[in-house]
This record gives C-alpha cells, structure tokens and sequence, in this order.
C-alpha cells in the first residue's frame, strides 16, 4: 500500500499548529504574495519561518502555494519571491501557472513542485508532462471520478504522486477557473481576489421589463444557482486509498482553527482506523460522520468521484452555512489555580455546557462555573471578541492546546 499524507490548510500560524496537532503529516500555506487566497489572513515572512521550524520539529512538512495565473508584471516580483521562499525553506512549492513554474525552477532548481488543480490536470498524459518538467506531484481536476483517478495511477511512474480534494468547499467553475468575480466586480479570483459570487442569489430581469426580477428557479426567493454544496468523502476512505491517491487534500485555507481541528482529527482517525482493519472503520464509521458535521459546511455531496453531479450537488435556496457549533477558543496554558486561560472567539456564559476537544479523539462535556478577566474580575459572560478569559470547569481536565467549543444555541 502506498503511503497515505493528510494534508490539512492553514490561513495563519495559529491554525498551522492546530492542523498539524491534530493530525495533519502536511500543512499548505499561503505567503503574501502569489496566493489564490488574498483575503485570507496568509503568511508574513516571520510566521512562515516560525510554522516550518514548528512543523519539522515535529516531522511534518509545509507547502506553499503560488498558483495564481501570473501574468507579465508577475514573473519578475515571483522571481524576488522564490529568492525569499528559498532561504526560508517550505517543503514544496503548489503552481499552476507554466511561466511561474519556469521562474520557480530556474531560482530554486532542486525545489519540489506540485501542480495546483487549477491547471485542470484531467488526464494521465498531463501528469506525465509535469512529471517529465519536473513536477514529483499532481493535483487532480475535482471534475474527475475515481475510475479516472485510478486510470491516471496506472499510467504514470509508481513514484510520481496523486493529490486530490477530498472535503471541503467546491467551486461551480471548472477547476476554479472563475471569471464570475472579475465580470461583476472586477477582482479575478484567478490572481487570488475571489469575491464568491457563486454564493449570491440570482434571479432574472427581461430586458423590457427592468426592475421586474424573475427567480431562474421555481422558488419565490429567487436561487442560489451556481451554490455548490460541500465535498465530503469521510465515508469513502477506503475507495479513495484503493484509487491510488497519495495526498488527501482539505479546502479552507480560511476557516478557523475550529474547522482545522475537527477535520484533521476526524480524518486523521478515519485512515488510521481503515489502516489498521477495515473492520475498525465501518465499526467507527457514525463516529466520523457524526463529528465531521460538528463543522461548518454548507451540506455535503460525493461531488464527482461517483459520477457527474446532478441537480442535488447544488443548493437553490440559501448560501447559509450548517454551524452545529461554535468555536469558543484553544487553550494557551492552565494555571495553578486549574483554570483555562485562552482569547475569547465566540461569547458564551457561565453555567454553559462547553465541550473540549482532545488531540486524540476525545471529546469531554464539561461545565463553565467562573468566567474572569485577566485582573481577575469575575464576569457573566465574555462579550469582547479576543479576550483573554481564565476559565474555571466542573472538571480539571483541560490541557495546553484544546479546542474549546461549544453547541450553537440557534439550534437547540
């Protein structure tokens, strides 16, 4: 059997570590420049080298990205950019763009590169043009099917690696190649600038008619046309080993450390439970279910791993998100006293029921009994976002690096 990596995205050192504490063997990043992901928080130079010394110490590698489609005013910035990465030293660079690709390769010779799924890697003769550029690894088009997948893998060098999408955000547009956000905003989610237009509600005007606005869908509200439900294949572990793919891939670069936490974990359980016996997997299979709808998503589909998508992979009538619970915090350390001491995300109150979330797939329901401030004030409630909290629980259980959340009460 081939070797397996969970690799897991981060926005920011905070959620690098989390990631990689809570199971990923690879974290993929995105630096200030060259990124598809410019609105998320992204990595300064400083951080960068913090997360990479961070993860090596701990045997786990870090990717970053630099797949936009460059245009000319980008080769010469790349060029300055790889200088930079190259003294920083990140385990492999993700690209999509062929000119950025031949930068990258003449500023940093030996650097390993894997190929972005924007380059719409649909067939196994485009893999073996990367390979034969260069390339150790490809991600596969999210339009492929695991019949595809595994055509691919007996195709191409027994060496060279399959990365693929396996949970997360899925974009209406051919591999993620949009003109949706430049058409109606000006920003081109191919340079990094994605708008999400695909997640706002359509409806439509006749051109005699303005002002009289029609919904595409037979649906008073209007619809959602182009809203893709999310990817989740946490049931599927064992078709997506056999298909041959070495890397399974999360989207969400911009999530919290909450979503972090809770897909690595489950995930990391999931291949290690297949691993070790089948039989563990199917037994723990509601397990994983179950925890994995304890994130944020937007319902989930196979996408096109079983075929092509139809009617149900799309969601017409909202572009909400299923937010089952509430990211509360991460523990930074606890005190003499016992208490938990971390910066507040979400509110929450005294005599709440908070759940903890341990590295190793416990998960402990305990009690908020003091909630006080850093003069050690005693509160109700802790109304201020990034405040920093000592928390007492009915249990002494909580430890350095925990992840605090919490059921949202919008749905109880």
């Amino acid at each position: 059997m081939r070797d397996l990596e969970l690799l897991i995205p981060a926005g920011n050192l905070e959620n690098l570590k989390v990631a990689i504490d809570y199971g990923a063997d690879a974290v993929y990043i995105g630096g200030e420049f060259f990124s598809l992901r410019a609105k998320a928080k992204n990595f300064t130079k400083e951080d960068m080298k913090s997360g990479i010394k961070y993860a090596h110490e701990r045997g786990k590698k870090v990717y970053v990205t630099a797949n936009i489609l460059g245009h000319n005013d980008d080769l010469d910035a790349a060029r300055g950019y790889f200088e930079e990465l190259k003294e920083i030293g990140p385990d492999a660079l993700i690209i999509s763009d062929p000119g950025i690709f031949t930068v990258a390769k003449e500023v940093w010779p030996e650097v390993e590169i894997h190929i972005s799924t924007q380059a719409n890697n649909t067939n196994y003769a485009t893999y073996l043009f990367w390979w034969k550029l260069g390339a150790s690894r490809v991600v596969t088009a999210r339009e492929l099917s695991l019949e595809e997948i595994k055509k691919i893998r007996d195709n191409i060098p027994e060496e060279m690696e399959i990365e693929t999408f396996v949970h997360g955000a899925m974009c209406m547009s051919y591999s993620g190649r949009c003109l949706l956000s430049n058409f109606f905003t000006g920003k081109d989610a191919n340079r990094g600038e994605c708008t999400h237009s695909c997640r706002w509600k359509y409806s439509v005007v006749e051109e005699k008619r303005p002002g009289e606005y029609m919904p595409v869908y037979e649906n008073e509200r209007g619809t959602y046309i182009f809203n893709s439900k999310d990817l989740c294949m946490i049931e599927y572990i064992p078709e997506l080993i056999e298909a041959g793919i070495d890397s399974f891939k999360i989207e969400g670069r911009m999530k919290t450390a909450l979503y972090v936490a809770t897909v690595a974990r489950t995930y990391r359980k999931a291949i290690d439970d297949y691993l070790k016996s089948p039989e563990t997997f199917k037994e723990n299979l509601e397990w994983y279910k179950s925890e994995i709808g304890k994130c944020t998503y937007r319902e989930f589909t196979t996408g096109f791993f079983f075929g092509k998508p139809d009617s149900d992979t799309q969601i017409y009538d909202s572009n909400t998100y299923v937010k089952n619970y509430i990211y509360i915090g991460t523990v930074n350390e606890v005190d003499e006293k016992g208490r938990a001491i971390f910066n507040q995300k979400n509110r929450f109150f005294v005599g709440d029921n908070i759940e903890i979330m341990k590295k190793n797939g416990e998960n402990i329901s305990l009690c908020v009994e003091s909630i006080e401030d850093e003069k050690d004030e005693k509160m109700e409630s802790a109304p201020h976002p990034m405040q920093l909290l000592k928390v007492t629980f009915d249990k002494q259980v909580a430890e350095e690096g925990d992840i605090l959340r919490i059921y949202n009460p919008e749905r109880q």
